[in-house]
């Protein structure tokens, strides 16, 4: 049973019982209602309390039904509430921990409320492209107040319980419990005091005005106009509550119903929906149970005091984990910790981080010049220079001195992880742990699996890269691992259109304007662009049949390594990082193209996207095909969190999905026949064709 019913001398109590939050599945919705019909037939009943077993009142809707046609199945939640508030016994929320979504909808659907100190309350369905749909955002406003109500709708973040019982006016909570180990008995003694209180409250009878009306809601749509971003939710959001000011309650409702459903069927909620869920299923890895034992993780080793290095370690200390960083030299390592602390100082300055808080993290690293003094730490993180050699011999030492036990991880970002495995007598322990710079900042953190790379290493770093707030994705081994072998194929068709005629900025407005962060020129200044040279030289030797654009070889041939030159495809002024167009660098590009004997041609926005996007999505079938990703998602979530890829769109195999694979192969097709483009990489990859062919998709 998913809510159990039972019965406290006159008071009935249906506790919901759906782990892990309590979702108001059709089973829960199901029990609910048959608790209201069971206390309202018992003459002994004289009220009702509903609560939430566990760590949670209730968070809402049931991912495991999210967006089928099961969630409206009756009794769906408008009925479920709708039967709370008919009931003739007067109904009681016993609120605790979480009470989010169609918990806070079903919380407000009944006479009475309590609440625990330090309950987390809110309205999060903005954050899935929706606004709340079972009457949050008429009866919030009505029992908080419009300003406040609009604020929690519109951001969809969480409110402390205690702080909301402070806002002057407001009837959500008719009490706030003396602490979470009282609410059940404070909530008994609240039903027994209102048992023959009759009319009974109901928020939907309570007024709801703004003094100031329409210009309110103006300046409400100017500032979400600002934050939305390419999502359609936010402004909708403005229109329902404006709704709850000016119309009927049962107006209203129908209004918000009609905006929910309209925006259950757009691109981005099915975006956001779609990376609700992929974010959640990049933890599972299909043959590492979810109870796998895991590695102690008291304390970790950093090899490297650089930029990777020192953010590396500020993900741990963050988390309140001790870090020793090793490093050759001691002015290396003064300069290292002096970034890390001026990293902190900077958060400290705006307000972002407490004094005593960065003096606890300082007290957490420690340095040393010697490999002997990592012995005792659990793991292990090498983050020097990216070469085999190099690797080689930082793993032999790490072999060394290392505990029985330590898991040794590499934060390569292409070399093969199992030949670093092969360095040491302990493959086992070896894993991949690449993280994207600025690595205090970014989210993604590829996990990269050897061969031999043992299951509890796995679940622990995985679990550990929870604790880091990390978006943890597993990776086989492989050239370059899911991200960067995705972005080479993305990075020659950038090259090739500036050979048939686009200039760098063209490529990176027309690619920034679909969403992206930022294009693939603008991208190459950031990152380096001799970093990608590197690449290309030894693709050159390894690889002497794929095809590339030389313009990047001449770019680099000039010095122009980006922004940490000062020139790369564009110019940038010191201190800042705004793109400058430069007349030489196009003079250069059209030398090389008339070299080439290639006439020029005027080349789509549409053109330019497809080809940037569907390249990603081709690699991306071929690295299903190679199970060097286990599914679809986890590719969308490194290049949502890693690559700039634009949210409202859900990542590059989601966004196939959307347009249809069968319009993306034959877009492929076309780009074959581009003389100056690679018609062999433009072969649909198999699964991509088997896809399209059979109408299917990616999910």
């Amino acid at each position: 049973m998913t809510a159990q019913y039972t019965v406290h001398g006159d008071v009935a109590v249906i506790t919901l019982n759906n782990p892990p939050v309590n979702g108001l599945g059709h089973a829960t919705r199901l029990a609910v209602t048959d608790g209201l019909v069971k206390a309202n037939a018992d003459a002994a009943v004289k009220a009702i309390v509903i609560t939430g077993a566990g760590k949670a009142f209730s968070g809402g809707a049931d991912i495991k039904e999210f967006g089928s046609p099961k969630a409206m199945q009756e009794p769906n939640l408008l009925s479920v509430i709708l039967t709370v508030e008919n009931s003739a016994k007067p109904v009681v929320a016993a609120i605790h921990s979480v009470c989010m979504g169609g918990g806070l909808e079903l919380a407000l659907g009944c006479h009475y409320r309590i609440a625990a100190p330090g309950c987390s309350v809110a309205l999060p369905e903005v954050k899935l492209g929706l606004i709340p749909g079972a009457g949050g955002t008429q009866r919030l406003p009505r029992a908080l107040g419009v300003e406040p109500a609009l604020n929690m709708i519109v951001s969809g973040e969480p409110v402390k319980s205690e702080m909301l019982a402070m806002l002057p006016g407001q009837k959500l909570f008719d009490k706030i419990a003396a602490s979470p180990e009282s609410l059940a008995e404070e909530a008994l003694a609240l039903a027994r005091s209102v048992a023959d209180v009759r009319p009974m409250p109901l928020v939907r009878n309570l007024p709801c005005k703004h003094p100031q009306g329409d210009a309110y809601f103006q300046f409400a749509r100017n500032m979400v106009k600002g934050m939305a971003k390419g999502f359609p939710a936010p402004a909708k959001c403005v229109d329902a509550v404006e709704a709850a000011t000016r119309k009927r309650f049962d107006e209203g409702m129908l209004i918000e119903r009609e905006i929910f459903i309209a925006l259950m069927w757009t691109s981005e909620s099915a975006a956001l929906r779609h990376i609700f869920m992929a974010d959640r299923a990049t933890s599972k890895i299909p043959d590492v149970p979810a109870d796998t034992p895991q590695r102690e993780i008291k304390s970790v080793a950093v090899i490297g005091a650089g930029t990777m290095g020192g953010g590396i370690s500020m993900n741990f200390l963050n988390a309140g984990i001790p870090v020793k960083i090793l490093e050759m030299k001691q002015e290396a390592l003064d300069r290292g910790i002096a970034t890390i602390r001026k990293n902190y100082e900077s958060q400290v300055k705006k307000g972002k981080l407490k004094q005593d808080k960065y003096e606890q993290r300082m007290s957490l690293l420690t340095t040393t010049l010697s490999y002997d003094d990592l012995t005792g730490a659990d793991l292990v993180i090498e983050a020097v220079f990216e070469e085999m050699g190099v690797k080689e011999a930082v793993f032999k030492e790490l072999d060394r001195v290392m505990k029985p036990g330590a898991i040794l991880a590499s934060n390569t970002s292409t070399l093969d992880v199992d030949k670093i495995a092969s360095f040491t007598n302990r493959p086992q322990d070896v894993v991949g742990l690449h993280f994207f710079s600025p690595a205090n900042v970014m989210k993604l953190l590829e996990v990269v699996r050897g061969a031999k790379t043992a299951k509890d290493v796995m679940a622990t770093v995985m679990a550990l890269g929870k604790k880091i707030k990390k978006t943890s994705v597993v990776s086989g081994v492989c050239d370059g691992f899911i991200g960067n072998r995705m972005i080479e194929q993305y990075g020659r068709q950038g090259g090739f259109l500036l050979d048939e005629g686009c200039t760098p900025e063209q490529v990176d407005k027309a690619i920034e304007k679909f969403g992206f962060a930022m294009g693939p020129f603008r991208m190459g200044d950031l990152a380096g662009n001799d970093i990608g040279w590197a690449i290309r030289k030894r693709r050159y030797t390894e690889k002497p049949d794929m095809k590339y654009s030389k313009t990047a070889d001449l770019l680099c041939e000039k010095g122009r390594f980006g922004q940490k030159t000062g020139a790369g495809w564009y110019d940038y002024v010191p201190g800042k990082r705004d793109a400058i167009p430069n007349a030489e660098v196009v003079k250069m590009i059209e030398d090389h193209r008339a070299a080439l004997g290639i006439t020029p041609r005027k080349i789509s926005d549409e053109e330019i996207v497809q080809r940037l996007v569907f390249s990603l999505v081709n690699e991306g079938a071929r690295i299903l095909e190679d199970g060097i990703a286990s599914k679809a998602s986890d590719i969308d979530m490194v290049y949502l969190m890693g690559y700039g890829f634009p949210i409202y769109r859900g990542g590059p195999m989601h966004y196939a999905d959307r347009v249809g694979l069968f319009n993306v192969v034959q877009a492929m097709n076309r780009f074959a026949q581009n003389p100056m483009d690679d018609a062999k990489f433009w072969q649909p990859a198999p699964l991509l064709a088997k896809l399209a062919a059979e109408g299917k998709s990616f999910t």
